[in-house]
């Protein structure tokens, strides 16, 4: 935990609360700290430079959620935006946002999704950046980022234009993340995701047995689930063929940088969100905010 405790920014606890664990966080010793307040330098996939590196002591945390498609980055991350109270920026989202506008965009990133391909860095830069512009306007402060870096590249532009203090690596087996992924549905009416995949594995080969309960809609949205054009057998191997050769690369720049944490799930929900609340020494957290809200 005293590793951990050195990868976490100091926070300002969301609306006024007060933990602990906020006491016990460090402030970055990272050299990026004493460019605080400093410019981020023009890069010309961007349109303009307009925000600002900022003191860990002055914002909230700056984390990336890493990990295979359909691991459940997006689930974890939000929950934890939701405790913290810092934006949940998913790139995937902001993709899908721009294929449902009528841009001249739109087009050209359908096929890409289509076939499972990963969206180029020119994109995923500048909708990311225009998310970080619009959030800093709104006066937003720290964020958890999920599904983004994807390469190399994008982490070094990244790391140029902020500060990345904790890296959360979740891990499945391959055969689950498929099982999972073909599984997905989404309600056409209300937007919202769930799963009907229900995974029982039982315990082999030094492997531990792994049961996962299906995240079932409620009645009124189940005549109205449709699968995502992406979430065929065919590109759900593509995509984390891609991964494997583009991703996991990723692991190990922000695990040489002393930044990575992996958490292997243990299940579903029920059993890897304490889990991971306590890996990540948040496991006070949670019932502190729930009794000042009560």
């Amino acid at each position: 935990m005293t590793t951990l405790a050195r990868l976490l920014p100091k926070l300002r606890p969301a609306s006024g609360a007060s933990s602990s664990y906020f006491q016990r966080c460090l402030s970055s010793s990272s050299a990026a700290a004493s460019q605080s307040e400093s410019q981020i330098p023009s890069h010309p996939l961007f349109f303009s430079a307009n925000l600002t590196r900022r003191d860990p002591k002055d914002r909230n945390l700056q984390w990336v959620f890493l990990g295979c498609p359909g691991v459940g980055k997006g689930t974890y991350a939000s929950r934890l935006c939701n405790l913290l109270g810092v934006p949940h920026i998913a790139t995937g989202d902001l993709v899908r946002d721009e294929l449902s506008s009528a841009g001249a965009l739109s087009a050209q990133l359908k096929e890409i999704v289509n076939q499972g391909k990963l969206v180029s860095d020119e994109i995923i830069l500048s909708l990311l950046w225009k998310r970080l512009e619009g959030g800093q306007d709104k006066g937003q402060s720290g964020f958890i980022l999920d599904g983004f870096p994807r390469t190399i590249k994008q982490a070094e532009i990244l790391e140029g234009m902020i500060d990345i203090d904790l890296v959360v690596n979740l891990k499945l087996p391959e055969d689950i993340l498929i099982e999972k992924c073909l599984g997905r549905r989404l309600c056409s009416q209300c937007g919202k995701n769930f799963n009907i995949a229900s995974i029982n594995v039982k315990g082999e080969n030094g492997n531990p047995a792994m049961s996962m309960a299906p995240l079932l809609p409620p009645e009124n949205c189940m005549s109205k689930l449709i699968t995502r054009t992406d979430d065929t057998e065919e590109v759900v191997r593509e995509r984390l063929r891609i991964y494997n050769d583009k991703t996991q690369p990723v692991e190990d720049f922000y695990r040489r940088r002393g930044k990575l944490l992996e958490f292997n799930l243990p299940g579903g929900i029920p059993e890897s969100w304490p889990k991971l609340l306590q890996v990540l020494d948040l496991d006070d957290y949670e019932d502190k905010q729930s009794a000042a809200t009560a």
